[in-house]
């Protein structure tokens, strides 16, 4: 993948495998998945990498405004390449290098000494947070009746007893009872069910202390496994009514009437910004300074006073 010129992007991705080169022109974006190493930030534009360079020295500064050649996570190589080991969201902003260079006249052999600055954005990120609205319906037999609430509860419990084991649990469930007129039928009343299929209940920590870094990977796979087996139990039941009941129930499962949409949400100290992050618009990127994320929304607030200096804040 290449970097490509700003007016096409300002952001950046890999031109080879793991290395990122400068622009004299524009910062370079960089995003990097906390807990993770950044790619070799390149004190150079390809093309400068490509050609003869005299005597180079570069010049990292970090964030902070520190020399980075003492720091002990970084790992900067004697060509001017830097990469930042473990990276925290505190660890996001800019890193700027100075290039010096010697140029030589071929006929007078004079030097001259010449500098270039290169700037890089970088941000850490991690991924959202999945959970995943359900909605369903079933047909009763009128709205007042006592089994639809003894209904509900009862399949809470079912749809909870089928996704425990992957620490996953419902919440935010309801359930509404509505006439509905139907074409060529009449009026129906209906129960309409909903509820969030969500990857944090009890425990789930400790699946987490194996993988301590990236939570998000493991989460994100045990509640889409919840969702696909929430789905599996609903069309089951359109099987069931048709073959396995001589009189169908009283209250009843809408053929079809299964459906579910994604909620993302991210950690405290990030949020999803697609005009700011285009690059990593599905990404929860650390929050700016003078923003904040107290909670798991996906924005980052604005500071009234921006006192905060620092990436990720969860307060003002």
């Amino acid at each position: 993948v290449s970097a490509v010129p700003k007016e096409e992007q300002h952001s950046v991705d890999l031109i080879e495998k793991n290395y990122v080169y400068g622009d004299i022109k524009h910062e370079v974006t960089v995003y990097v998945k906390v807990f993770t190493n950044s790619p070799f930030l390149v004190c150079m534009d390809l093309a400068r990498s490509r050609e003869e360079v005299i005597d180079p020295k570069y010049m990292w500064i970090g964030p902070d405004g520190k020399h980075l050649e003492e720091e002990r996570y970084v790992n900067l190589t004697e060509t001017g390449q830097l990469m930042v080991m473990g990276f925290k969201e505190s660890m996001s902003g800019a890193y700027t290098c100075t290039l010096s260079r010697k140029i030589i006249e071929t006929t007078t052999q004079e030097e001259r000494e010449m500098f270039e600055a290169y700037k890089f954005m970088v941000y850490a990120y991690r991924e959202a947070d999945h959970a995943y609205q359900v909605f369903v319906r079933f047909t009763t037999r009128e709205c007042e009746l006592t089994a639809n609430g003894l209904f509900f509860e009862e399949l809470k419990k079912i749809v909870n007893n089928i996704i425990s084991d992957l620490t996953c649990h419902i919440v935010e469930s309801s359930c509404k009872c509505h006439s509905v007129k139907i074409p060529k039928q009449g009026l129906l009343h209906e129960l309409f069910v909903s509820f969030q299929v969500n990857p944090f209940a009890s425990g789930w920590e400790e699946v987490c202390h194996q993988v301590p870094y990236d939570c998000e990977d493991v989460t994100n796979m045990r509640v889409q496994e919840a969702r696909d087996r929430i789905g599996e139990f609903f069309n089951k039941q359109t099987y069931a009514l048709k073959h396995e009941f001589q009189t169908v129930p009283t209250i009843h499962y809408v053929d079809n009437s299964f459906s579910v949409i994604r909620i993302d949400s991210c950690r405290p100290g990030f949020g999803k910004n697609d005009i700011t992050h285009k690059n990593c618009a599905s990404c929860c990127v650390v929050c700016d300074p003078g923003t904040y994320s107290p909670n798991n929304e996906v924005t980052c607030q604005t500071c009234t006073r921006p006192r905060v200096k620092k990436y990720g804040a969860r307060s003002c």
